[in-house]
């Protein structure tokens, strides 16, 4: 079991060629109690600039954090926290955050995550790709859940640090990163490339979630290695039921997260250089 494990896992390393993971290396934040903890700056934009560093931090949970994590987080003087996870997440696994970084919940489409019969009902659903694809295509949270976050990133007069996370770091997290880097005019390739690379940050921790769900939900090792994976196939239906829904991602973002062309360009010249 655990060889089969290890296998299915680095088959999802795969789809993450080299030179992103050494790309997306030097943006970590290497945490003792927090995975896929990463800055998501860098980037190139389609204009010719790039995304600053030290602005935009997307992570999986932070309920585990180590007084040194605390401290070296302090040190990123993170203003805000959005947490994308239900309250039955969160009461099991509250966040730890340094003083001075205020948490703000938006919890839409994650009302019921966590709850026991929640739980229980997952072993029926997750048995393929379709669960996940489902999950990626379900636009009606994301008003709700990503309006209130590119409203703080316009608010934001100083361009002060923000960190936005859900438990995997993964879905609603990958999610989030994907608008916010194609508002900046990153192109869709490097989007993609900036979600894959949470296989090479979960590495570890997929290999021992791996194990848990093929032991309390009776799935086999490549269907949990599929639904724990963050393949391209997930976040590409997004963009494509957005595109067939709304004609464009960008009136997408106009008419459901109100980011018209001035509020754009406002984000852009905040958060590219």
């Amino acid at each position: 079991m655990k060889n089969l494990v290890l296998f299915f896992s680095m088959i999802l390393m795969s789809s993450t060629s080299f030179a992103q993971i050494a790309d997306s290396a030097s943006r970590e934040v290497k945490l003792e109690g927090a995975v896929n903890f990463r800055d998501i700056g860098g980037y190139k934009t389609k204009d010719g600039k790039k995304v600053k560093m030290g602005l935009l931090y997307r992570s999986a949970a932070l309920n585990t954090l180590t007084d040194a994590d605390l401290t070296k987080i302090a040190g990123l003087h993170i203003k805000y926290d959005f947490d994308f996870r239900g309250p039955f997440e969160v009461k099991t696994a509250p966040d730890k955050i340094p003083t001075g970084t205020t948490r703000i919940s938006l919890p839409a489409g994650s009302e019921n995550v966590g709850d026991s019969n929640y739980m229980k009902n997952m072993g029926k659903y997750m048995r393929s790709d379709s669960f996940l694809i489902s999950f990626y295509t379900v636009l009606t949270p994301f008003k709700d859940r990503y309006t209130p976050l590119f409203d703080s990133l316009l608010s934001n007069k100083t361009a002060s640090p923000m960190l936005f996370h859900c438990t995997a770091g993964k879905d609603r997290t990958g999610i989030a990163a994907a608008l916010i880097l194609y508002a900046l005019g990153v192109d869709e390739q490097t989007i993609f490339e900036d979600y894959e690379a949470t296989n090479y940050y979960r590495r570890n921790e997929n290999a021992k979630t791996i194990t848990q769900m093929t032991k309390y939900y009776g799935l086999d090792e490549k269907t949990a290695s599929n639904l724990m994976g963050a393949k391209k196939e997930y976040i590409a239906a997004t963009f494509d039921t957005i595109r067939a829904k709304y004609g464009s991602i960008d009136t997408y973002l106009q008419k459901e997260l109100g980011l018209n062309t001035s509020k754009i360009n406002k984000l852009k010249k905040a958060y590219t250089e």
